[in-house]
């Protein structure tokens, strides 16, 4: 897409801009682009990957990632354990990096958590050279800084969760679709489609959301007769269906005995997994739809719904920062370029981040429950959009006060006023999400004095005032309404203030979920086992006699700090929530009777299933002082064979 336009260039600019073709540079690329664009991305580097050696994975996704670093069948299934017993309850698509830079470089905390900071930083980077292309260098770098400032962006980028991939691939779909209604070529919008199918993988039905924006904006403005168009979005729309139901058609079609029970299914099927556990499951009154099995308490309960969802006290200072000026940019960007022709692409731009921006508003809102980081996805819109509309009221206001003022704003004079009203309005929109906190409360004298100055500087210009006045009016305000985010942002570099594994956020939000939910956020590394987890696993070793599985245990909550610390084949009874109808006690006893399992390691705090009653019923305690500790907790240790 083009960019917004500028006002005329003066002959000083025509100067530069044949200066920059002679020296290879684009004609529209000013001399502090690259520096300002490798500035953004050094900076993104270092927050997103600040203490990667001690960050924070995800109990159940990091116990998984060292299982498929390890086995095929355990990589391609998403396997829990490297034997490929049961699967984890998501796609496994976004897990692959993590388990292939494990494979490389380890079992390393910062290996598993690598591929995050290199997603996070390229998100940063593609979304630069898509709003570029869209709307210009000014743009471009507003947007690639607000991304990278965002706080639940800097939180999320460093934990082994799928939004981060989710988010990449997206934007990468959003690009695409740009190209191809830019250059009315098919291949882009297959692009787009492939990019779509593949952002599915990572975050499943999720990665959907955008698709009837992307249809929308491709049939209102792409070029071409409306059945022509008409025809192309199907095709788009064929492809990313095909590649987003790849993996599941082909564990479909695979033997259950050949690959992990699914798990989250009461029917290892792997389309209830998806439309089911994921799918239908969150937007009932119905925990089972579809075949799921009942979900997990914590994404049913996190109060984060309702219409408020976006600016409430938890959820609106992880995203919500340039929400006015988002908003008002997508209003204002649609509405003044109302009577241009069909195909105006700097109209599309606003179309399609404020449609990706209202449709993920619109899901979260009426969903049972979200996590903070879930919002991490309407970053990149948030952040398009407050670029390209700082970048169309810069234009308005230089066509009002430029060297040679447009003769279409001498009717319209107000309109230049749409810049310092931007300013002023996300400034004090910062006050408003601090404030119940007061996390930054030192930040906000700073951000109220660089938006006066900035407000001031561009409201009084005068016939004399010189534009490097301006420049710094313009810096200003710009700064105003970053500062106090990035001050969120920072925080999360603290561990202190970076909130759970299983649910990154930044700031003292973070803090009080960290402290409330005391069992959820572990951060134990890979490798890394406790005392209590080193004693268990070496009694397991030594005591183990060509038996499968090292041990069985009571939902994954058992299994993940055995997993993380070695890669081993466990039987993990009931997956994640401990409910899943796998293994039955028929198949527990088999196993049993067959020698290839002889330990069950089970616990009061997950549900009660046929398989771990039969184990209970069948199998002898053992003491912890067995093993060398004193006392361990709600774990108890059975010996299902203890004549063998």
């Amino acid at each position: 897409m083009t960019a917004i336009p500028a006002a005329q260039p003066t002959g000083a600019q025509q100067g530069r801009r044949a200066a920059n073709r002679r020296s290879g540079r684009p004609e529209d690329a000013p001399r502090w682009e690259r520096p300002a664009l490798a500035a953004v991305l050094a900076v993104a580097t270092v927050l997103y990957s600040w203490g990667i050696g001690q960050a924070a994975l995800h109990p159940f996704y990091g116990a998984a990632i060292r299982s498929m670093a390890g086995s095929w069948r355990a990589f391609f299934f998403g396997g829990l354990d490297a034997a490929g017993s049961i699967s984890i309850d998501k796609l496994p698509g976004a897990f692959w990096p993590d388990a292939v830079s494990v494979w490389l470089f380890g079992p390393h905390t910062w290996a598993a958590a690598l591929p995050q900071v290199v997603e996070g930083v390229l998100t940063v980077w593609l979304l630069h050279r898509i709003v570029r292309a869209w709307a210009g260098p000014f743009a471009a770098l507003i947007a690639a800084l607000a991304l990278t400032l965002t706080p639940v962006t800097v939180a999320l980028n460093r934990a082994t969760i799928p939004d981060t991939a989710l988010t990449l691939l997206l934007v990468a779909a959003a690009g695409a679709l740009q190209k191809a209604v830019r250059t009315e070529r098919l291949l882009p919008l297959i692009t787009c489609g492939i990019w779509v199918g593949l952002a599915f993988q990572a975050k499943m039905l999720q990665a959907w959301l955008v698709l009837p924006v992307f249809a929308a904006v491709y049939q209102l403005v792409a070029p071409g007769r409306p059945l022509h168009r008409a025809v192309r979005v199907l095709v788009g729309g064929a492809v990313a269906l095909a590649v987003s139901c790849s993996w599941m058609f082909i564990a479909w079609a695979t033997p259950a005995a050949d690959r992990p029970y699914l798990d989250g299914t009461s029917d290892n099927n792997p389309f209830a997994l998806v439309f089911g556990y994921n799918g239908l499951s969150r937007f009932s009154s119905d925990p089972t739809a579809f075949g799921a099995v009942a979900g997990t308490a914590a994404s049913r309960t996190t109060g984060n719904t309702g219409w408020d969802m976006l600016i409430n006290d938890t959820v609106g200072p992880q995203v919500a920062w340039l929400l006015p000026l988002a908003v008002l940019a997508a209003v204002l960007g649609v509405r003044r370029r109302a009577g241009r022709p069909r195909t105006d692409l700097p109209r599309a731009g606003f179309l399609l981040w404020g449609g990706w921006l209202a449709v993920h508003a619109l899901v979260f809102s009426v969903s049972n429950g979200n996590h903070a980081y879930y919002t991490a996805v309407i970053a990149p819109a948030l952040a398009a959009l407050a670029g390209g509309g700082l970048a169309l009221f810069r234009w308005e206001y230089e066509a009002k006060y430029g060297p040679e003022p447009a003769a279409e704003y001498e009717a319209a004079s107000r309109r230049h006023l749409a810049l310092p009203a931007a300013i002023a309005l996300t400034a004090a929109w910062a006050l408003v999400l601090d404030w119940p906190t007061r996390f930054v409360s030192w930040l906000l004298p700073v951000a109220v004095m660089l938006a006066l100055c900035g407000v001031v500087g561009l409201w009084s210009r005068g016939p004399r005032t010189s534009p490097r006045k301006i420049h710094a009016a313009l810096a200003a305000g710009i700064a105003a309404t970053l500062v106090v985010p990035a001050g969120w942002a920072v925080s999360s570099l603290n561990p202190l203030y970076a909130g759970a594994a299983t649910s990154p956020m930044a700031g003292p939000v973070g803090k009080s979920y960290h402290e409330h939910h005391r069992h959820a956020p572990r951060r134990g590394g890979l490798d890394r086992p406790s005392t209590r987890d080193t004693a268990l696993l070496d009694y397991l070793t030594t005591h183990r006699h060509g038996e499968k599985y090292l041990l069985a245990t009571q939902a994954a909550y058992t299994a993940e700090p055995l997993l993380r610390a070695k890669s081993e084949p466990v039987l993990v009874m009931g997956g994640f929530t401990g409910s899943t109808p796998f293994p039955t006690a028929q198949q527990l006893g088999s196993l049993v009777t067959a020698h290839q399992l002889r330990y069950a390691l089970l616990t009061t705090q997950r549900p009660t299933t046929p398989a771990t009653t039969w184990a209970k019923s069948h199998c002898t305690r053992i003491r912890p002082t067995a093993y060398g500790v004193r006392t361990d907790g709600s774990f108890t240790l059975y010996d299902c064979n203890p004549q063998g």
